[in-house]
């Protein structure tokens, strides 16, 4: 048998072999793998050689990552943090490195933040936490953690994203230029179990959700929304929602917008009609059937294998695999383009899709040098195709530039440059 694929099907159709090769079946995993790659040395060590790590007490309560692990979330990087925020001391949006991410789930310790409105963040004892609903009920109440707890849970897969997550030209890499998401699994109680207690009025259509912040801030979310699948989560990838991300509850609104999915959740008011709400950060929403309609995520993608500030080390095959997500549902298929969108390709979705979630997706591509632009696109299963930037330049009437920026929430192709050295940049730039 030829070790050395042709094609990426023959390749893919050699996949069990990878899975169940080893060391002792003579280096034949190698070669299939890495096929046209220099061969490497296999190290020579015994297990009396590796360094030991200590545990200690703080290892053992809670545990730590290797050392050798250092992806770090960081403040508005490949962005001008605005005065507001260095003369009052807030801090801005945490970007999160998805570039080093796997799966499709962010740790709880990486996952993107959005900036908080007062100097601090809340620190909230959850023994005296209670979270009022109150207005166009029957039966307004007060529900303190303990009750929460007793309705119901729901765990779902779901990604919170800023609406300022827009990348450009100047990005160097995935953080920058789309940091400001992350997936997690939220647990909590359905916030529709919770209104049906209290039993919402007929001529009720809106509710507004207040965090417990210095400075306050609500939006208003149509009601039908909210007894569909908004949730509020207490916990977060099986432990208790962490205090940047709203401890001890939160808001989850899967698909919208990042701003609505309140955090350090306290008070919910149900009313009749739309209220125009002005927080700190200049959201203003005027128009009740604009804002209605205009919350919600489209389809999104993004290369994070190879991307900005990454380099190909050699010829060969690689996986190019990245994320895919939309606010209106469940991925149905992301496609990938090598040539810069001449062409595209199926990609593999890992798992099955979650609605209002992050997707991960493999393609495998045989590099042989020279230079490529490759993208990502993906369709959600209401049939809507992630755009181009001139696409959407296009819809709201306005030139498209490489510096291009959409107004709102900004879901183009990002291409990644492959340079004839491997190197990688921003197809933008």
């Amino acid at each position: 048998m030829d070790p050395k694929p042709s094609s990426r099907r023959e390749l893919l159709l050699k996949g069990s072999a990878l899975a169940v090769g080893t060391v002792a079946a003579g280096g034949a995993v190698g070669d299939i793998a890495l096929a046209d790659t220099p061969a490497k040395a296999l190290p020579s060590f015994t297990a009396n050689e590796a360094p030991m790590v200590p545990s200690t007490d703080a290892t053992v309560a809670y545990g730590v990552r290797s050392h050798y692990v250092t992806s770090k979330r960081l403040q508005e990087p490949g962005r001008a943090v605005p005065a507001i925020y260095t003369d009052f001391g807030l801090t801005a949006h945490v970007f999160t490195p998805l570039q080093d991410s796997y799966g499709t789930i962010q740790a709880s310790s990486l996952h993107y933040f959005a900036t908080t409105k007062g100097s601090f963040i809340p620190d909230i004892d959850p023994a005296q936490h209670t979270l009022t609903i109150q207005g166009q009920v029957e039966r307004p109440r007060v529900f303190t953690m303990a009750d929460l707890k007793r309705f119901p849970s729901v765990s779902r897969f779901h990604f919170i994203e800023c609406s300022a997550n827009s990348h450009n030209a100047s990005h160097k890499n995935v953080q920058e230029s789309h940091g400001a998401t992350s997936n997690a699994e939220w647990t909590g109680v359905l916030l529709s179990t919770l209104l049906k207690e209290v039993g919402v009025k007929e001529k009720a259509g809106w509710f507004i959700a207040e965090g417990a912040e210095e400075i306050k801030g609500a939006d208003t979310i149509p009601l039908a929304k909210g007894m569909d699948d908004v949730f509020v989560a207490y916990a977060m990838n099986g432990e208790p929602v962490r205090p940047h991300n709203g401890f001890p509850i939160r808001l989850v609104v899967p698909g919208f917008e990042g701003i609505f999915n309140t955090k350090w959740l306290r008070r919910i008011n149900v009313t009749d009609e739309y209220q125009l709400n002005m927080d700190d950060f200049g959201h203003l929403r005027k128009d009740a059937v604009g804002a209605a309609l205009g919350y919600t995520w489209g389809p999104k993608s993004v290369i994070t294998f190879p991307s900005g500030s990454q380099k190909l080390p050699d010829q060969g095959w690689y996986e190019i695999t990245g994320l895919a997500w939309s606010g209106q549902g469940a991925v149905s298929k992301v496609e990938i383009s090598t040539d810069g969108g001449k062409s595209w390709n199926l990609a593999d979705l890992k798992g099955t899709p979650q609605r209002m979630a992050h997707t991960r997706f493999g393609y495998m591509w045989k590099w042989e040098g020279g230079e490529h632009v490759i993208m990502s696109r993906t369709t959600d299963e209401t049939g809507s195709i992630q755009p181009t930037g001139q696409q959407v330049a296009e819809f709201f009437k306005e030139a498209y530039t490489p510096k291009y920026t959409p107004p709102g929430r900004n879901n183009s192709i990002m291409p990644w440059k492959i340079a004839s050295d491997g190197s990688v940049t921003n197809g933008l730039a």
